[in-house]
C-alpha cells in the first residue's frame, strides 16, 4: 500500500494549474513565503532537532480522558481534542472530525515521530459516524494513512484542499465524496453546514517535491456557529482579511506548537496565536498542533505556557482541554493548567519526601 500517497493527474492536475494559486510549477501563498527564510544551513537545523534536550518529550504519561465518542449528547455543541492537530466537533447530532492522526505516528515510519505516551489513546476504531472529514493539507501530521484506511466506511463526506483528493481517491475515498476547495472557494454539504477554504501560509508535500497540493485553512459554518479551523499557517494579513469577511467567530482552533526561529514565515510563534485571533475576531480561542508529537526543538509545554501569558495579557478567551476531554463550547469552561503535571509531580513528591523525614 501506497503510503505516500498519489500526484494529482488528468482532471485534478488540470484544476490545479488552472488556479491562481498555482504559478511556476507550484502552489504559492498569498504573501512571499521560505522554508528557511534566513538561509540557514542544513546542517546546523539538522544539528539543532538532533541533539535536542529531553524537555521536548514530557517525563510521563498525559492527563487525558478516554469517554465513549459514539455517545456524545446531541443536543449539545461540543470538542473533543486528540492532541496536535486532530479534533472532532459534534453540533446538532452533526460530526466534523478534523485531520485525524491516530496511527502513533507523525510519519509514514514507525521509528521517527513517535506519539507522547497518553496522547494516543485514540483509534478509528473510537470514532462515530463522521459526516464530514476535513484535511487542511498533506503532511503526515494531518494526514495519515492508516487512519483514512480505517475510517473509509464511517466517512460520509470529505473536505480538502486541490490536489489532496488523489491521495484519498489512490487509498479507496470514492471520487464522489470528496471535495477538493481552491482558496476562498465554498460548498454547501447540506442544509446549515458550508465550508469555505481561505488561505494559509504554509507548504504541502509527502515527498521531496514541495507545493504539488494546496494547503487551507477553512471557515465552517455548521447550523448557527461559526468556526475556524486554522490548519497549519505562519502568521500574515490573511488572519485580518478572514477575519473582516466572515467574523466574528464564534470558535477558532489555531496552531501554537512546532515554532522555531529556523522556519518563522510557516508556523506561529504562540503570541502570533494570540493576535491571529484578535484579527480573526474569536470569541472563543483553541491552541492546538502541540502536546503530542516532537517537530521541533522546543519543551513540549512551551507552546502552552507562552500561549496562555499571551492571552491574558489580551484578554482572549481560551480553552485549553485535556486530550479526550469533552467541551460543551457554548458555555463556561474552568481552566486547568494540566501541562504543569511534571511540576505538579515533583511538588508532591517534595512535600511527601519532607513528612516522611
Amino acid at each position: 500500500m501506497n503510503r505516500f500517497g498519489k500526484t494529482p493527474a488528468g482532471n485534478r492536475l488540470q484544476r490545479i494549474k488552472n488556479s491562481p494559486n498555482y504559478r511556476e510549477g507550484s502552489f504559492k501563498n498569498v504573501e512571499e513565503t521560505s522554508v528557511n527564510p534566513g538561509d540557514t544551513s542544513v546542517f546546523t537545523i539538522l544539528k539543532k532537532m538532533i541533539f535536542r534536550p529531553s524537555s521536548v518529550r514530557p517525563s510521563g504519561e498525559l492527563p487525558h480522558l478516554k469517554p465513549n465518542l459514539k455517545k456524545l449528547p446531541p443536543n449539545k455543541p461540543q470538542l473533543v481534542w486528540f492532541g496536535h492537530s486532530s479534533y472532532l466537533l459534534q453540533i446538532n447530532g452533526f460530526r466534523v472530525l478534523v485531520d485525524p492522526v491516530f496511527s502513533g505516528n507523525a510519519s509514514p515510519f514507525r521509528f521517527f515521530g513517535k506519539a507522547f505516551e497518553g496522547a494516543d489513546i485514540f483509534n478509528a476504531e473510537d470514532m462515530p459516524k463522521i459526516d464530514l472529514l476535513v484535511i487542511t493539507h498533506d503532511h503526515y501530521d494531518h494526514l495519515d494513512y492508516p487512519s483514512i484506511k480505517k475510517l473509509l466506511p464511517k466517512v460520509e463526506k470529505v473536505v480538502t484542499t486541490l490536489g489532496v483528493g488523489a491521495h484519498l481517491e489512490s487509498w479507496g475515498v470514492k471520487n464522489g465524496k470528496i471535495h477538493e476547495l481552491d482558496w476562498w472557494e465554498a460548498v454547501q454539504l447540506c442544509k446549515g453546514v458550508k465550508m469555505t477554504s481561505t488561505p494559509a501560509r504554509h507548504f504541502s508535500g509527502r515527498s521531496f517535491k514541495r507545493a504539488q497540493t494546496l494547503w487551507s485553512s477553512f471557515v465552517l459554518e455548521l447550523f448557527d456557529f461559526r468556526i475556524f479551523l486554522g490548519g497549519d499557517s505562519g502568521y500574515d494579513n490573511s488572519f485580518k482579511k478572514i477575519g473582516e469577511k466572515f467574523g466574528p467567530f464564534d470558535l477558532a482552533l489555531l496552531e501554537c506548537g512546532q515554532f522555531g526561529k529556523y522556519w518563522p514565515q510557516i508556523h506561529m510563534f504562540p503570541e502570533q496565536t494570540v493576535q491571529a485571533a484578535q484579527d480573526l475576531q474569536a470569541k472563543k480561542l483553541v491552541p492546538v498542533h502541540w502536546a503530542k508529537f516532537v517537530l521541533s526543538y522546543h519543551p513540549w509545554n512551551e507552546p502552552i505556557q507562552r500561549f496562555v501569558t499571551a492571552a491574558r495579557a489580551s484578554k482572549i478567551n481560551y480553552v485549553s482541554p485535556k486530550i479526550g476531554e469533552i467541551v460543551d463550547i457554548s458555555s463556561e469552561y474552568q481552566q486547568e493548567p494540566w501541562w504543569l503535571f511534571e511540576e505538579n509531580k515533583t511538588e508532591q513528591y517534595e512535600r511527601e519526601s519532607a513528612t516522611l523525614g
